[in-house]
């Protein structure tokens, strides 16, 4: 059973959480914004660039499937801890492996690391974010993943300030990898021991086993399932916008580069303002309501950006399109918590379905805008959004017969 916490130590647990989701997206930005030097510091080609890429997809893939394995073992607090500190490794082995050693065979291990490390975390952090959630009472999820925004806001902005400077990547990286270990320690002392995060608990050591057992239930459960098609399909149109919607606007738009940055930055200030903001309206109409009508707004908005004959309507449907994607992850993530007692099991594997979709869905849309052109492939997200809100309904809050109940 967990101990209660003191308002005090329920504060910085909160704080230390907010901290590893900024700590996550300040990580990707570094890199995203420093891929143009690191290409041409390791003078290779976009082929090249496209298989660092794809390996440390795979890697964040693996990172994803393998955490509940990971917390089996360590518990969330402990997990956290690891991963960050591994993640921050490889940013720093990627700065080393570009400027200073000139060594594409050392930044794919620094790849490695960064994706298997940022990978687990997505989930531990999240498992820990819900138990949160569940002892506020209140819906807060979203405001951790607008930190995430946020994160990678700081990382963009310190990237291009780095590259204003003539700071190279290994300067760059180097600096950004001591932040995030520094993060990690201090944060790690601020999370408390949770046994519905399976922390170890003292003078108790079960069965890892056991454990393991308890972390891949909620796979046997439909519930489970429902739920990850909700967040399939806004996982789907978040990763899509990301890597597709500056481009769809830039060449298939005609509208130039800058102009499809522009309309990316319009979706994620709509994302990061809903996320920000949002949790109060569901409160007040409930998770399924909300779901529904930001399902709805979703396909409208991507509907629009495809269809649209116009600069304007295009920056609308962008940023419908931002304001529809906006929560259905977190929210599927506080429906898989309903049950304190699973939300561990049920949270992970809600978010390796979420996050795999997040990750591995944006280059099968670009396997798939080859052959029918990437506008007319942004309907599948428009139909993935549908569907999301037809199951929103397995987002329900449980009843009390339905939860586990407590020894």
């Amino acid at each position: 059973m967990d101990t209660a916490l003191t308002p005090s130590q329920f504060a910085r647990w909160r704080a230390a959480i907010f901290a590893i989701f900024l700590a996550s997206g300040l990580s990707i930005a570094t890199w995203a914004s420093r891929v143009p030097d690191i290409k041409i510091a390791l003078g290779i080609d976009n082929a090249q660039m496209g298989l660092l890429l794809l390996g440390m997809g795979i890697s964040s893939i693996i990172g994803i499937s393998t955490s509940p394995a990971v917390m089996a073992r360590t518990g969330a607090r402990l997990g956290m801890l690891v991963t960050m500190l591994s993640f921050a490794t490889g940013v720093a082995l990627i700065g080393l492996g570009t400027n200073l050693l000139g060594s594409v065979p050392l930044v794919i291990v620094g790849l490695v690391l960064f994706g298997l490390g940022n990978g687990s975390l997505d989930v531990m952090m999240n498992v820990e974010a819900t138990a949160i959630e569940q002892q506020m009472g209140k819906t807060i999820l979203p405001v951790f993943h607008a930190f995430f925004s946020f994160g990678t806001v700081i990382g963009a902005a310190a990237g291009a300030l780095m590259v204003q400077l003539g700071v190279n990547v290994t300067g760059h990286a180097l600096l950004v990898s001591v932040v995030i270990a520094a993060l990690a320690v201090v944060c790690f002392a601020n999370v408390p021991t949770r046994e519905a995060v399976l922390d170890p608990q003292p003078h108790e050591k079960p069965r890892w086993r056991e454990r393991m057992h308890t972390a891949l239930a909620a796979w046997r459960e439909p519930r489970t399932y429902f739920l990850g098609i909700v967040m399939l399909g806004m996982s789907f149109a978040e990763g899509g916008a990301n890597d597709w919607l500056a481009l769809g606007v830039a060449e298939d738009h005609h509208a130039g580069p800058a102009m499809g940055a522009a309309a990316l930055a319009t979706f994620s200030v709509a994302m990061t303002v809903v996320r920000v903001f949002g949790g109060p309206l569901v409160d007040r109409f409930g998770r399924v309501v909300v779901l529904r009508v930001l399902a709805l707004t979703a396909a409208a908005g991507i509907l629009l950006f495809i269809l649209a004959p116009n600069a304007p309507l295009i920056f609308v449907g962008a940023a419908l399109w931002g304001v529809g994607a906006s929560l259905g992850f977190p929210l599927g993530m506080s429906a898989a918590a309903d049950d304190p007692a699973k939300a561990a099991a049920r949270v992970s594997a809600a978010a390796t379905i979420g996050y795999v979709a997040f990750l591995g869905g944006p280059p099968i849309l670009g396997f798939i805008s080859n052959h029918i052109g990437l506008l007319n492939t942004l309907f599948i997200l428009v139909v993935l959004a549908a569907l999301s809100g037809l199951f929103s309904g397995a987002a329900r809050p449980l009843r009390a017969d339905e939860k586990t109940p407590v020894a």
